[in-house]
């Protein structure tokens, strides 16, 4: 998908020009039967108790809302604890373990760029990837984890689970549900999470600049920021104004191509890109790489979690 197409559908769906919103009130009865869907999945749902304290992190939109940072930050210093996700733009599929407590069991091929930046970032922590998230939760429990914690698993209306929902830091002008908007679910949706934390009020990023490992404390005005994750427009407040786009569809597999492309097209310039961009883009080996480090701190009194866990 080209760079264009990319920036042009983050537009339509969260701020979108009078000839977007034409196009999203067009699609209106699409989203009707969207939410038809939504309601009928949420019809007579048992939910199902593991036995084991489960806490989702989720939200409500199309693409991150800092997600996995904030993982990383809600689990960095617990033990005994697996992360459950999807494992979106993996190659494989079907559940696979990914880490066991710090033991790096699969490639990236296998583990997708979100898992394996969790399996980096959390040695203490067991990472499975699994399209079905009530076999990994039984495998998780198998493999003597006393915690599960779902990235993205708030639609799973089936499991027993506290629900955390995190809001972006500006909220989509468009408020309509896929596909003539940016929500995944209606706005209502909120009152059902156990806990809401939105950006800048709650929690705010911190960025910090790393060369081979070491912090940094300026960046290059040639820049290009190289990254394949959702929204890349956002990470450009935290980059000199100067600094050029190249952003691929979220979680695009990069090729040695496109990369040879664009450092043939930038010569003069450095390369930065993210924390879950890295780990796909190592196997390059490009000379002098920098990387947006992110980290999340939370502000909000977040007891809540720990009480659920204690009950």
């Amino acid at each position: 998908m080209s760079q264009k197409l990319i920036l042009w559908v983050e537009d339509y769906l969260f701020y979108p020009n009078a000839f977007q919103k034409l196009i999203s009130f067009l699609l209106l009865p699409l989203t009707f039967i969207y939410l038809l869907i939504i309601s009928f999945k949420k019809m007579g749902v048992k939910k199902i108790d593991f036995g084991i304290p489960v806490i989702s992190i989720g939200n409500l939109i199309v693409g991150g809302s800092g997600k996995t940072p904030f993982v990383i930050e809600l689990t960095k210093d617990r033990e005994n604890i697996a992360i459950v996700l999807r494992g979106y733009g993996r190659a494989s599929k079907g559940l696979y373990i990914i880490s066991n407590k710090g033991n790096i069991l699969e490639d990236i091929s296998i583990s997708g760029d979100e898992a394996m930046l969790l399996a980096n970032k959390l040695p203490n922590a067991t990472i499975i990837v699994s399209e079905n998230r009530k076999e990994a939760i039984v495998k998780a429990k198998e493999l003597g984890c006393e915690i599960v914690f779902l990235d993205d698993g708030f639609s799973k209306y089936d499991i027993k689970k506290f629900d955390i929902l995190l809001k972006p830091k500006k909220e989509p002008e468009n408020i309509f549900c896929l596909p003539s908007g940016g929500y995944r679910e209606p706005k209502m949706m909120y009152s059902y999470a156990d806990l809401i934390l939105q950006e800048g009020i709650d929690f705010e990023r911190i960025v910090s600049y790393k060369l081979r490992g070491e912090v940094v404390s300026s960046l290059p005005l040639k820049l290009v920021l190289l990254t394949a994750i959702s929204k890349p427009k956002r990470l450009l407040d935290f980059l000199p104004e100067s600094t050029v786009l190249e952003a691929f569809e979220d979680h695009h597999t990069f090729t040695r191509s496109e990369i040879d492309e664009i450092l043939e097209r930038y010569k003069d310039y450095k390369i930065i890109t993210t924390s879950k961009d890295l780990v796909k883009l190592e196997q390059f080996n490009i000379k002098d790489i920098y990387l947006m480090d992110l980290s999340l701190n939370i502000k909000k009194d977040i007891s809540s979690i720990n009480e659920y866990i204690n009950s």
